[in-house]
């Protein structure tokens, strides 16, 4: 007996694509990164799991269209990686100064960033997804202490909170190229020792 239904397509919306991403934030918000699966996120959406990695790939991808990050993992990591290692430090705070330049893009990590202060749910959500998801990976190609990689990872945390949350001056205003210029050193001493 067929029932004339495709594989990975169901009746009704359109919107498959904002389906998943609902699913995805409710399976997030109740599971953590961690513990949250394609397969999972797939049955909440009430879709085949073929089509949410049709849609994103990977669950990192997921989690970042998810929370509206401008970035995933996959553009972060080949972006500060690839190139002479020297040059690491400098490489990743003109991808945060970049990404954080336009209102576009930096009002949802500055979200994130203010619901991890405030809601210990976001704050273990998101640690997972940084430690796991980014942060260890970059130890583990660089084969650098993970510690280390935390550590670069904080001062420019601490940049963006001085620049976006609470807007010190000269901070706030300051040209990103000045502020390549005065943080890449100290960021590439995390990566090279």
């Amino acid at each position: 007996m067929t029932t004339g239904r495709r594989p990975g397509r169901r009746p009704g919306s359109a919107d498959t694509r904002g389906e998943i991403l609902a699913a995805a934030r409710r399976v997030f918000a109740e599971k953590g990164f961690d513990k949250a699966t394609v397969r999972g996120i797939a049955r909440e959406a009430r879709v085949d799991p073929a089509l949410v990695h049709h849609y994103f790939a990977t669950k990192e991808n997921m989690f970042a269209a998810a929370m509206q990050l401008p970035l995933t993992p996959d553009v972060v990591v080949p972006t500060v990686l690839d190139g002479p290692r020297e040059q690491i430090g400098e490489r990743l705070v003109r991808l945060i100064l970049t990404v954080t330049a336009t209102p576009e893009t930096r009002e949802p990590m500055i979200a994130l960033i203010r619901s991890a202060m405030t809601h210990e749910q976001a704050a273990g959500i998101f640690r997972e997804f940084l430690s796991n998801a980014l942060l260890l990976r970059v130890s583990q190609t660089l084969d650098v202490p993970h510690l280390r990689i935390e550590a670069a990872f904080a001062q420019m945390f601490g940049v963006l909170m001085a620049r976006y949350v609470l807007r010190l001056e000269p901070m706030a205003s300051a040209d990103p190229e000045e502020l390549v210029e005065l943080l890449a050193p100290t960021i590439q001493r995390y990566f090279t020792g």
